[in-house]
């Protein structure tokens, strides 16, 4: 069989049919009429030498032969339909895919992408957002955001803003904590790090308590749960802002810890692209 044979048309008309189970309702969604769908099914199966369906009273029903060509079609429409779906203003929307640490995504990210986009409408950017912990290879990312001291193997990190943390808690929590030995009788809420309440308190000069407050895995659900009076939190302010100045979340110290920054990184052996590059000038240039 001469494959150059098989016309498009042929293809799109058997697809539609196939989804259908109808020439009525394939010519429809074609906006062509029942008999043309009906001899573009006829001519593929003629070139293919089989039969792909089978012609019922009321509707088709599929061969296996058709059963079998029907995925494959599908996927290969749908990849072609989102290709050309990236194309823009006479050029190809490159796919730039980020992961970024939740914190960071709802506190400094999310509230500037616009300008981001409206800068570089080339860029097709795809946000999955984590717990820190990415695995930039095995996620298919081209950049990761994340936190910690920037020394990740096999890793080129650009620094990004500094995170001092310090403990936030609901309003009617800090009316009774007057100094960093209350806290003592406080529920500390605890993430994944274990050194950062002894790292705050050691700089706050007052004993670290015994730390038994639940762990959380993200600092979005860590301030959720300060937010609604479950305990104090070691957050970092920069990300909450909004909380901090609606009073949903209060500070009740001045003292902060630094423990880590957030740092853009992808693979060194990642060579960036025209959307990755555009996106590292951006996002270490803007304030």
């Amino acid at each position: 069989m001469d494959r150059s044979q098989i016309p498009l048309n042929a293809l799109r008309a058997f697809e539609a049919s196939a989804r259908h189970l109808s020439l009525t309702r394939a010519g429809l969604e074609l906006r062509v009429s029942q008999a043309a769908v009906s001899h573009q099914v006829n001519r593929l199966e003629d070139v293919l030498g089989v039969r792909l369906f089978h012609r019922l009273p009321r509707g088709l029903a599929l061969t296996d032969e058709g059963a079998a060509l029907v995925p494959v079609l599908a996927d290969s429409f749908d990849r072609i339909a989102a290709l050309l779906d990236r194309y823009a203003d006479g050029r190809l929307r490159e796919v730039l895919t980020v992961g970024v640490v939740g914190t960071f995504a709802t506190g400094w990210l999310l509230p500037r992408l616009a300008g981001f986009a409206a800068a570089h409408p080339f860029v097709d950017l795809r946000i999955r957002t984590n717990n820190n912990r990415v695995d930039l290879a095995g996620d298919g990312l081209d950049y990761a955001i994340r936190f910690g001291d920037g020394a990740w193997h096999g890793v080129e990190a650009d620094p990004l803003i500094a995170a001092q943390l310090t403990p936030l808690c609901a309003p009617a929590l800090a009316d009774r904590i007057a100094s960093p030995d209350d806290l003592a009788g406080e529920v500390l809420l605890r993430s994944y790090r274990h050194d950062e309440w002894p790292r705050w308190f050691a700089l706050a000069g007052a004993p670290c308590p015994p730390l038994h407050g639940p762990v959380f895995d993200s600092s979005v659900t860590t301030a959720a749960a300060a937010a609604a009076g479950a305990g104090v939190a070691l957050l970092p302010p920069a990300m909450f802002g909004p909380a901090l100045e609606r009073g949903d979340l209060v500070r009740p110290f001045a003292q902060q810890v630094e423990t880590g920054r957030y740092w853009l990184t992808r693979l060194k052996t990642r060579a960036p692209g025209a959307a990755m590059r555009a996106f590292r000038e951006w996002i270490v240039a803007v304030e």
